[in-house]
């Protein structure tokens, strides 16, 4: 009897592990959980970390390889962190201000967007900066101008039409917004030039249907788009291509073109 009892005893010690096994799991769960809500997942490497983790747990030597490249383009958390931290002062250096109406952000899979309202910036059907829109610029260029991310200015219109000798549609309109933001961070904030970029959208992204007075004003907008370290990668740069490395070849002005040579009396 007695040593039936030690053998019980013994079997339910050896079992205890699997207390701290459950809670190992548990911890892991709810970190692949945050990782996955704060980055962009690549399911290459997830696939690759997932392995790795398996084998770790199977007792296999399995090492995780961190590509050089992913730590330059600033792919997972860290970047993402970033734009956050770069969202939350923004807003908050807004609310100090009293402005924090004019303006809205969010973070997209684009990056960091800021909306800032037309009225903030401009009078209507106008592309000359007003003078309160001075402040926000700068709010905005003093929290991202330590960032390495390219950004975009893109400018927004509603749908009533423009037809003015300056700007003959909105496309006119929403490009010289833009343009003008950009010369704006560029003369006085000293934003490189091949950094920021602008785009003209008139009236086709809405936020918001252009049926009322208030959703219009919504539309009519700047949109100052912080982008991912990812997207920024994907960017042009201001480096010449050589088309002597190229594999394209473009022909010769009399290559690939037939031409029929005429005898000297049909000639003209």
């Amino acid at each position: 009897m007695a040593r039936r009892r030690q053998q019980i005893d013994d079997h339910e010690n050896l079992e205890r592990w699997l207390l701290t096994y459950s809670d190992l799991i548990t911890l892991l769960l709810a970190f692949f959980v945050v990782m996955y809500s704060m980055s962009q997942i690549d399911n290459k490497r997830f696939g690759k970390m997932v392995q790795a983790l398996n084998g770790v747990l199977k007792g296999d030597k399995s090492v995780l390889h961190i590509d050089q490249d992913t730590r330059k383009t600033g792919h997972g958390v860290l970047r993402i962190g970033d734009l956050n931290l770069v969202q939350q002062q923004i807003d908050e250096r807004f609310k100090e201000i009293n402005r924090q109406g004019e303006i809205k952000s969010e973070l997209t899979e684009r990056g960091l967007v800021i909306h800032i309202m037309e009225s903030a910036l401009f009078k209507q059907g106008s592309a000359r900066l007003e003078p309160g829109a001075i402040e926000i610029l700068d709010v905005v260029a003093g929290k991202m101008a330590s960032l390495p991310n390219h950004i975009r200015i893109e400018g927004h219109t509603d749908d009533r039409p423009i037809n003015t000798p300056v700007y003959p549609s909105n496309w006119e309109l929403s490009s010289a917004r833009a343009t003008e933001v950009v010369r704006y961070y560029t003369n006085e904030h000293q934003i490189t030039p091949d950094r920021i970029s602008a785009l003209g959208y008139g009236e086709y992204r809405p936020v918001r249907p252009n049926n009322s007075i208030e959703n219009r004003a919504m539309n009519r907008r700047v949109d100052i788009v912080v982008l991912t370290m990812e997207m920024t990668e994907k960017e042009p740069t201001s480096q010449l291509y050589d088309f002597s490395k190229s594999q394209q070849s473009f022909p010769r002005p009399s290559e690939n073109r037939s031409e029929t040579v005429m005898p000297n009396a049909a000639r003209p």
